[in-house]
């Protein structure tokens, strides 16, 4: 496992204007900030710098942790760049060789609820395939719900909403969703957005330990919980938020042999979460579930 060295502090924003921005506002006020980790594999041409500024300097409570994950290409100078411009909105922890999105991801969250006291931590993908102006639903519906630990986008197709996706990614995505949701045992859409946010003790729990598999995580993430909560704790705990926008950048970083790979990773979470419930063993004081979620692991 690569070690996580810190580069830069991280801090809250300071407080926008603008009245579109009021009601979220509010939401963030009373749920003190929320934290979001991008992970970075040599994003040096697609990371969207003016857009991320835009971001943290007009919303309050909003900060990144951007986590350089062994890149070769220069990404860290991008990334400094964007620190200097925002030092008070913008962290960076960089691993010194590639770990992998989940590894990476896994860092920066641990990282922000071990050294931040934001209440709602969350990733995203580096592209903003989602822009971060969605981050507003992904609030809303956790404010609306005191029981939500996990509010997850969720790319549907429909009425009013924009994702452009590739027909061939749309269709492996819908047979993927089917075998996940028989894994889990729980009828998931899209387990495979990178977008989500979560209640800070929920993800110093499912974050604590390494992820057995690379790309396939995010499913993970819901087989800890549903060993952690049983079934009915996690349909009190998880919502899917269809998404307005999502924009099919290209150049994904997935290649065959990551697909080739994914009946082996789902065989691998199936055995591991189905006969061993995930532990809560060696978690911290702090980290606990909230009280009306008891722990009912699902054998």
């Amino acid at each position: 496992m690569s070690e996580a060295r810190r580069v830069s502090n991280s801090g809250r924003c300071k407080r926008g204007s603008g009245s579109r921005f009021l009601q979220i506002m509010a939401i963030l006020t009373a749920m003190n900030a929320v934290c979001l980790v991008i992970p970075c594999f040599n994003e040096r041409n697609r990371l969207p710098q003016g857009p991320i500024l835009d971001a943290v300097q007009r919303r309050a409570g909003l900060s990144i942790c951007f986590v350089d994950d062994g890149s070769t290409d220069g990404t860290i100078d991008v990334l400094e760049a964007l620190h200097a411009k925002a030092p008070a909105q913008i962290d960076i922890i960089r691993l010194e060789r590639n770990s992998g999105k989940a590894e990476a991801v896994r860092q920066g969250i641990l990282h922000i609820t071990r050294s931040t006291e934001v209440a709602i931590v969350g990733y995203w993908d580096a592209d903003l395939a989602t822009p971060l102006d969605d981050l507003d639903d992904l609030m809303s519906a956790m404010a609306r719900s005191p029981d939500c630990l996990l509010a997850m986008g969720s790319r549907v197709r429909r009425l009013g909403s924009s994702i452009d996706r590739y027909w061939w990614r749309h269709v492996t995505g819908r047979l993927f969703a089917t075998f996940a949701s028989r894994i889990l045992r729980l009828h998931v859409y899209d387990s495979q957005c990178g977008s989500k946010i979560f209640q800070r003790d929920a993800a110093a729990i499912l974050f604590r330990d390494p992820f057995l598999t690379q790309w396939l995580f995010d499913v993970e993430i819901l087989a800890r919980l549903r060993s952690r909560v049983g079934l009915t704790g996690v349909l009190q705990s998880v919502v899917e938020v269809p998404l307005k926008r999502w924009v099919d950048v290209g150049k994904s970083k997935l290649r065959l042999t990551h697909l080739l790979r994914v009946p082996i990773d789902l065989l691998t979470i199936h055995i591991h979460y189905n006969a061993r419930p995930f532990s809560n063993a060696g978690a911290e004081p702090t980290a606990a579930l909230p009280k009306h979620l008891p722990e009912a692991p699902l054998r």
